[in-house]
């Protein structure tokens, strides 16, 4: 019989960052950090946190600047993955969690992969979720993107896509999808985020992140050598809509990952605003059977 656990919303300071997070269930059990990307928050797992906690102890941060955490200014904060990832380990610490597995999406996956290569042992496996940790994920329109990040000129600049404001926010939900699809995503999606994102600094933080993620395609080669050194358990969940990240970085992983699990669905970006159930199914089985295996020493 499933056990459920209430989700609880709370706050900690950390390194003096006031961090929201959702959390549920127990200690006992594994844990399960999940990392939102751009531009949302710990909002798109509220589906998810739930159900999971009957496998799994569940912690779901909102970053620096994203959802309900706080907003610092760049003189007192340093806005990269890599600082963001230090501060979730922080929090981890702090909750008192060790080892556990990560699920990652979008600007999650930098975040995840800093933890991951900076302290393997703490990664139990990887939920990776439409985001790009190798070259195949990422397609022609990350051209003008690598145009600035090689040359951040004012001319480049002009040529980047206008998506950071409220169209932009809404297209991170309906982009690519058929029109079949989209009344499914609910609007208050976009509208949270949007509020989120007009609070003073954060559309430039936004930016600034998205300037940093140059560095994170730039360790591409380094998380291929964890890839191949550490040979994480991986199960990968992919929207086959996403106009960001291409469906070859699903190939990527089972070219790379022995132990690999994937599930493509006819979804978007924001997979689990119309798959959360059969998402949440096959992460718990995913981390039963990886636990089974841990404890028979497999």
């Amino acid at each position: 019989m499933l056990t459920l656990h209430k989700t609880r919303h709370n706050r900690k300071t950390v390194n003096g960052v006031e961090i929201a997070y959702r959390d549920a269930g127990s200690h006992e059990k594994p844990a399960l950090l999940l990392l939102h990307g751009f531009p949302s928050s710990s909002h798109m797992f509220r589906h998810v946190i739930s159900p999971l906690s009957d496998v799994a102890y569940v912690v779901a941060p909102d970053m620096p600047a994203f959802g309900f955490s706080a907003v610092p200014s760049a003189k007192e904060y340093e806005y990269t993955f890599e600082n963001i990832s230090r501060t979730i380990e922080t929090l981890l610490d702090e909750l008192g969690i060790g080892p556990c597995y990560l699920y990652m999406q979008d600007w999650g996956v930098a975040v995840g992969y800093y933890l991951a290569t900076r302290s393997p042992d703490r990664v139990l496996g990887l939920i990776v979720q439409n985001g790009s940790a190798h070259d195949e994920g990422l397609g022609a329109e990350w051209d003008g993107a690598k145009a600035y990040w090689a040359d951040p000129s004012a001319k480049n600049r002009a040529n980047l896509p206008d998506w950071l404001n409220f169209d932009g926010t809404r297209n991170e939900y309906l982009g690519g999808l058929p029109d079949a699809l989209t009344p499914l995503i609910p609007p208050e999606c976009w509208h949270l985020d949007w509020e989120r994102s007009s609070r003073p600094d954060v559309i430039d933080i936004h930016f600034k992140l998205f300037c940093d993620f140059k560095n994170h395609v730039a360790r591409f080669p380094e998380i291929r050598t964890y890839h191949r050194e550490r040979q994480p358990p991986c199960l990968v969940l992919w929207g086959r809509h996403d106009p960001f990240f291409q469906l070859g970085e699903v190939m990527a992983y089972n070219r790379a990952l022995g132990t690999v699990e994937t599930h493509v669905f006819d979804a978007g970006h924001f997979l689990l605003e119309t798959h959360a159930q059969e998402c949440a199914a096959l992460i718990g089985d995913f981390i039963g059977n990886m636990e089974t295996r841990r404890r028979e020493g497999v």
